[in-house]
């Protein structure tokens, strides 16, 4: 998986003051932040909106949350911008954007995509009711809040087809005021949708990829969190989902494992120890020590340092 940003990004905020915003263009970028394990046998490009934490340089308005800044590329800090509301209007130009954007990566080599609908980002916002406060066909019920995602699906796998296609959704993780008050409920509703949609479409999504709280709470502090809050959230959404299904968030080797085995995920996805151990699929099968990642180099703008930086096991062992 590499993660990235689509060729045009619309901006999209948090709550009355920060609501859907201004459009504004930006260079295609590749940035190997993320990787799933699958052997290096296929690399999916990660279609991801800029929305809460955009880049301050694009625009001219300053946000009245003043205690909360973006890293801009030299290292220093702005406030966050003040975008406006989206209008109902616009929204037809943004999922062609989305289609656009997947067809760009196919171009560039990659053999699939991602639709990243997960952690604050645009998708994320009109699903969850504790940030969508859209009074249009967008907003109030689970299926107008549903709707911009299916629209996206729809205008993606029309253009790559559906097995090209993957889609990656956080309903129990809380990330910059995008929460619900039923993430179980919108969970399952996502998934209802999606089955839906396969059944109708007569083929079946690439991948549901489904990111946990622990990754975001717990893992960092590392603590495992509640084992009885992840297995329901897992059994729940897998039991019904009609596809393949990748669970992330602070999994250890074992865990994964564990997961798998148990049948409550087909695959399980790493990033950050996947990132700070460029051959951890050899280091999962030997069982050998892993490379501690560092998370002050996670977004710096250093093509190297914190992401191609690290040793492989020959290299450590020689060194020891």
């Amino acid at each position: 998986m590499v993660e990235a940003g689509s060729h045009m990004c619309p901006e999209f905020t948090q709550r009355n003051r920060w609501r859907h915003g201004r459009r504004f263009w930006m260079p295609f970028m590749l940035k190997a932040a993320s990787c799933s394990v699958n052997f290096g046998t296929l690399v999916a490009y990660l279609i991801k909106f800029i929305n809460l934490v955009g880049d301050h340089q694009y625009r001219q308005q300053t946000s009245p949350f003043q205690s909360l800044r973006v890293l801009l590329p030299d290292g220093s800090y702005v406030p966050y911008p003040k975008p406006r509301a989206l209008e109902t209007h616009e929204i037809p130009g943004v999922v062609e954007d989305y289609r656009r954007a997947a067809i760009n990566a196919i171009r560039a080599g990659f053999d699939g995509v991602e639709i990243h609908g997960a952690h604050g980002y645009l998708i994320d916002q009109f699903l969850k009711d504790g940030i969508n406060d859209r009074t249009d066909e967008y907003g109030g019920s689970i299926d107008n809040r549903c709707k911009f995602l299916m629209q996206v699906v729809q205008a993606v796998v029309s253009a790559l087809g559906a097995d090209r296609v993957g889609i990656r959704i956080s309903p129990a993780i809380d990330h910059l005021d995008a929460m619900d008050s039923d993430p179980v409920g919108l969970g399952l509703a996502v998934i209802e949708r999606l089955n839906k949609f396969q059944l109708n479409n007569g083929s079946q999504l690439a991948y549901l990829h489904v990111q946990l709280i622990t990754a975001y709470v717990e893992a960092e502090s590392g603590r495992p969190g509640s084992e009885d809050e992840v297995a329901l959230l897992m059994r729940t959404w897998r039991n019904v989902y009609q596809g393949t299904f990748i669970f992330s968030g602070g999994f250890t080797r074992e865990l994964g494992m564990q997961a798998v085995a148990n049948g409550d995920a087909d695959l399980v996805s790493y990033g950050r120890l996947f990132l700070s151990n460029p051959d951890l699929v050899l280091r999962f099968k030997l069982n050998a020590p892993l490379n501690k990642y560092n998370r002050k180099t996670f977004y710096t703008q250093d093509p190297v340092i914190g992401y191609t930086d690290y040793p492989f096991l020959q290299e450590s062992r020689s060194r020891i």
